[in-house]
C-alpha cells in the first residue's frame, strides 16, 4: 500500500455539505473544534449559514481533529474540504506521499550537517513541507541561475497538484550584469504559480486581489492572510522628486478640507451582503419584478376577537400554549381559503401553468438579527387551534434563537407578516416568491367607532393583502380579504365557517 492510499484510508476529509436545496455554498459562522480535539460520530463541529438558515454540521468519523481547512467568516463552496480527521491517532506520524521522499532522503544528509532554522511552514491540506535547511553557499566569482531546492519544488508541485520535477543540472554560466528581482518571486515557483493556502487564495479572489502582484512575506515564500489585506489596504504614491516621509494616499485630497467640513467617508460602515440578508434581497427584487402585485386593504374591529384571546388564555384546552391576535388571524386567514380554495395557487412559469394546490403552508415572517426568514407551518389548514398555536410558538422560537433548517422554509404557499408588533398600522407587502398571498397584520388600537349606531371607543387593525395578479383576480382577493374581516369581526364564524 503507498503512503497516499494509507494516508487517505487514515485521514478522512468532511466537505460542505449541500444542507438546503440546490445551495453552492455556506459561511463558517463558528467552529466547536480545534486540531487535536477527540471527535465522535455524529458530534457538531461547526455551525454555517447559507443563504437560507444557520446550520449546525456533525461530523460523521471518530477520531481526532487534524486540520481545520477554513477559517471563521470564511464563505466556502459546496463540496469543498474544510475539516479532516485522524481516524488511527495511535499509528504515529502520517507516511510522507511518494513524491515527497525523494527529495527528503536528499536533504537528510545535509540535515544532519546543519542546525534546525525552526519549525516548517504547514500548509493547510497539503501537511508538513519536507525541511529545506541547508549550509550557507560558497562565494563563487561567478553567478549560477538560482536552483529550485527538493523541498521547495516538492511544496510547489503539491500546490499545483502534480509531480514534482527533477532538478536540471546547469553548467555555471559566465558572470553577467546583475538583473532586478521580481517583487513576488520568493513566492513562486518553477510554473510562476504563487505559493498560497486554499483560504488565502479564496480571499484574494473575493477582494480582487491578484496574487501574482503581492510579495509573500510567510514561510518558505508563502503568501498570507496579511499580505493579501495589506495589498487590498489604501495603496500609497510617492514622487520620485520627494523624500519618501512625503508619502500620502492615493485617496487623499490634494489640498487639507477647509475648516470644519468633516470627511462622509470616515463616518461609513460597509458590510458584505451574504447569508440570509442577500438571498432576501435576490428574492425580493425577482418577486417584486416578475409577479405582478395588487394590494387590498380593509380596517376593522377587532374587539370580539381581543375579547376571545383574552378568554382563550384561560382555557384548559390551551393550557401552556401562547395565545395572542396573530393565532386568530392566522385561523381566520385559514378558513377564508377554505372558502377561497382557488387562491392558493402558484404560478409554473416554465410550462405556462397555474398549480392548485390541496394544502396550505402558511408562511410566517420572522425578523431574525441574520435577516428576515419565512418557515411555514406544513398543513396548517387541517390543524386544530391548540395544534396551530403549539406550531406557531415552535416555529417563532426556533426562528428567534437562528435554528430554522432549510427545509421549514421550503414549500410555503401564502404568508403572514405582522407588522403591528412595531406598532405599524399597515403596509404593502411584497410577495415571498412562489406563493400567491401575503397578509399584512397591523397594530391593533383604541380608535373612536360606530357601532350599534354610537360612536365608542373599539380595538381596530388594518389589513393588507397583496395577491399575484396573475393568479388571483380583483374580485377573488376582495372576497378573500373581506372574509377575513369577517371572522375576525365576528369569531364565531371560525365555528360557522370552519
Amino acid at each position: 500500500m503507498t503512503a497516499s492510499t494509507a494516508n487517505a484510508q487514515r485521514f478522512r476529509e468532511f466537505k460542505m455539505p449541500d444542507v438546503g436545496e440546490g445551495l453552492t455554498e455556506a459561511e463558517i459562522l463558528k467552529w466547536y473544534v480545534k486540531p487535536g480535539d477527540t471527535v465522535t460520530d455524529g458530534q457538531v463541529v461547526c455551525e454555517v449559514e447559507t443563504a437560507k438558515a444557520a446550520v449546525e454540521l456533525p461530523i460523521p468519523y471518530d477520531g481526532v481533529v487534524h486540520e481545520l481547512n477554513f477559517g471563521e467568516g470564511v464563505t466556502v463552496d459546496v463540496g469543498t474540504v474544510i475539516i479532516s480527521v485522524d481516524t488511527d491517532p495511535g499509528a504515529g506520524p502520517a507516511a510522507a506521499p511518494a513524491a515527497q521522499q525523494a527529495p527528503q532522503e536528499a536533504a537528510a544528509s545535509e540535515a544532519e550537517e546543519a542546525e534546525p532554522q525552526g519549525r516548517q511552514a504547514v500548509l493547510v491540506g497539503y501537511g508538513a513541507a519536507p525541511s529545506s535547511t541547508k549550509r550557507r553557499a560558497r562565494k563563487t566569482q561567478a553567478a549560477v541561475p538560482a536552483q529550485p531546492e527538493p523541498a521547495s519544488a516538492a511544496l510547489q508541485a503539491e500546490l499545483n497538484g502534480r509531480a514534482a520535477p527533477a532538478p536540471a543540472i546547469i553548467p555555471a554560466a559566465p558572470a553577467a550584469a546583475p538583473v532586478a528581482p521580481v517583487a513576488n518571486g520568493a513566492g513562486a515557483g518553477p510554473a510562476g504559480r504563487p505559493l498560497a493556502k486554499p483560504p488565502v487564495r479564496k480571499l484574494a479572489k473575493d477582494l480582487g486581489i491578484d496574487l501574482a502582484a503581492i510579495a509573500p512575506t510567510g514561510p518558505d515564500g508563502i503568501i498570507t492572510r496579511e499580505d493579501v489585506h495589506a495589498a487590498a489596504a489604501p495603496a500609497v504614491t510617492v514622487s520620485p522628486a520627494a523624500p519618501a516621509e512625503a508619502a500620502v494616499p492615493v485617496s487623499a485630497p490634494a489640498a487639507a478640507p477647509e475648516p470644519g467640513v468633516v470627511d462622509a467617508a470616515a463616518r461609513e460602515r460597509r458590510v458584505p451582503v451574504k447569508g440570509v440578508r442577500k438571498a432576501t434581497a435576490q428574492a425580493m427584487v425577482h418577486s417584486a419584478f416578475t409577479a405582478p402585485h395588487v394590494t387590498e386593504f380593509i380596517t376593522v374591529d377587532v374587539t370580539r376577537t381581543m375579547k376571545l384571546v383574552q378568554e382563550l388564555k384561560q382555557d384548559p384546552d390551551m393550557a401552556g400554549l401562547r395565545v395572542n391576535p396573530l393565532l386568530l388571524v392566522a385561523k381566520a386567514f385559514l378558513v377564508a381559503i377554505k372558502r377561497h380554495p382557488e387562491v392558493n395557487a402558484s404560478w409554473d412559469e416554465a410550462r405556462q401553468e397555474i398549480v392548485y394546490k390541496d394544502y396550505v403552508n402558511l408562511g410566517i415572517a420572522a425578523a431574525t438579527p441574520r435577516g428576515l426568514i419565512v418557515p411555514n407551518i406544513k398543513d396548517a389548514g387541517v390543524k386544530t387551534l391548540p395544534r396551530l398555536a403549539e406550531e406557531l410558538g415552535e416555529l417563532v422560537a426556533t426562528a428567534r434563537e437562528g435554528k430554522t433548517s432549510p427545509a421549514a422554509m421550503s414549500g410555503g404557499t401564502v404568508t403572514i407578516t405582522n407588522v403591528g408588533v412595531f406598532g405599524v398600522d399597515t403596509g404593502t407587502p411584497i410577495l415571498n416568491p412562489g406563493e400567491s398571498a401575503i397578509l399584512a397584520f397591523g397594530a391593533v388600537k383604541l380608535q373612536p367607532w360606530v357601532h350599534k349606531g354610537k360612536v365608542k371607543a373599539r380595538q381596530v387593525t388594518t389589513l393588507a393583502l397583496s395577491f399575484d395578479h396573475r393568479l388571483i383576480d380583483g374580485e377573488l382577493g376582495s372576497k378573500l380579504l373581506a372574509d377575513i374581516a369577517a371572522v375576525l369581526e365576528r369569531p364565531k364564524r371560525l365555528i360557522t365557517w370552519g
